[in-house]
């Protein structure tokens, strides 16, 4: 359980407890397993949302925080912009440690060396420092803030190169019980692209 997402195999729909640790033809295609993140390496994690159709039937996939539908996946790389996992997709609606926490990345791991942004306060990781109301942050706090972002940015690229493909950044058309195959499809070719 918590394999995330295994592009060797068929994918789970990411909240039955199936997270996609099967083995089929096409193995040896060079991801990684939630299970194989390695806990001395030091990892940066955010979220992105891929978007798809407003489904009547779907109202968890409506995101608030970008104001459109989607399905919200978990994407870790180096520190040198090396992409090491992606986690199977959750419902847009969930924030992003929600999606991190169903995922497994972390089970068994030590975040203290990851990387995020404020949304994983709270999970160890090392995380911008947040603006409490009222209170203006010190010199020495932001000069943190902008060095945890320019780390970060790592990140941000890694997602940004993965959306260059065309159906990771427009709305997913196809039946919704479609998507983890497809998306998965899309991910194993660009790992195989890595490769």
């Amino acid at each position: 359980m918590g394999a995330g997402r295994d592009l060797r195999g068929v994918p789970g729909d990411g909240q039955s407890g199936d997270h996609g640790d099967h083995s089929v033809a096409g193995q040896g295609v060079g991801t990684t397993t939630a299970e194989e993140l390695r806990p001395d390496r030091q990892y940066i994690v955010d979220g992105t949302l891929l978007p798809c159709w407003s489904w009547a039937s779907e109202p968890g996939l409506y995101s608030g925080k970008h104001k459109t539908t989607g399905m919200n996946v978990q994407v870790v790389c180096t520190l040198e912009g090396e992409l090491v996992w992606i986690s199977d997709p959750v419902a847009g609606a969930r924030h992003d440690v929600y999606c991190l926490d169903q995922s497994g990345a972390l089970d068994g791991l030590t975040p203290d060396a990851w990387t995020g942004d404020k949304g994983y306060v709270g999970r160890g990781m090392v995380t911008p420092i947040k603006k409490i109301e009222g209170v203006e942050l010190l010199d020495w706090q932001k000069a943190f803030n902008t060095a945890i972002n320019q780390i970060r940015a790592v990140v941000e690229r890694v997602i940004a190169n993965l959306k260059t493909w065309r159906i990771l950044h427009t709305d997913y058309r196809r039946p919704l019980g479609t998507f983890d195959t497809t998306i998965s499809a899309v991910i194993g070719l660009q790992f195989y692209s890595l490769v």
